[in-house]
């Protein structure tokens, strides 16, 4: 796959059987996700659905007309003094891993949480996944913390670590 292979665009309900499939896979076989029994494919268009209400980006890599990875900027609480961070969610499918997409794709999500008033991005990476660090660190976040033991999946006690990106370029000197 060449990064010129891939393009960026808004999800659509018609994505939602490729985002479960890719979320599934995850679900199934990895710790980036807590979870251990996947949403169907009806949960995923409804929360597609209620993404592009709200305003909020949705975006799926698309590599010769198939879905390739997709990526979300949620709010990342819903309290009022919140209103200004997202929490990033990115999955790629099997095929698309350590190819590029996932760079590209958080980049777009990136431009996409600015354009959309964020101005912190927080990634909660489940079982402290060292590839999804090392996305989230070559797309300029840094480390924000580590919970340890918090999560218990395939038998084995779990870290979350938690990483941050400013989205103003202003850095977090208030200025």
């Amino acid at each position: 796959m060449r990064l010129a292979d891939i393009a960026i665009r808004p999800a659509c309900p018609g994505d939602a059987q490729a985002v479960c499939d890719i979320y599934a896979f995850h679900v199934a076989h990895s710790t980036a996700t807590f979870d251990t029994s996947a949403p169907d494919t009806g949960a995923w268009r409804e929360k597609i659905g209620d993404f592009a209400a709200r305003g909020l980006p949705f975006l799926v890599a698309e590599r010769e007309a198939a879905v390739a990875g997709y990526a979300y900027a949620a709010l990342f609480r819903e309290r009022a003094a919140y209103a200004h961070t997202c929490e990033d969610s990115i999955y790629l499918a099997d095929a698309a891993r350590g190819m590029g997409a996932g760079t590209v794709l958080l980049g777009a999500l990136v431009v996409a949480a600015r354009a959309a008033g964020f101005a912190q991005m927080i990634a909660v990476i489940g079982g402290g996944e060292p590839a999804s660090v090392a996305l989230h660190a070559k797309c300029g976040f840094v480390h924000a913390g580590r919970m340890r033991q918090v999560g218990c999946k395939f038998g084995r006690l779990l870290d979350t670590v938690y990483m941050q990106a400013d989205l103003t370029g202003k850095g977090w000197d208030n200025g």
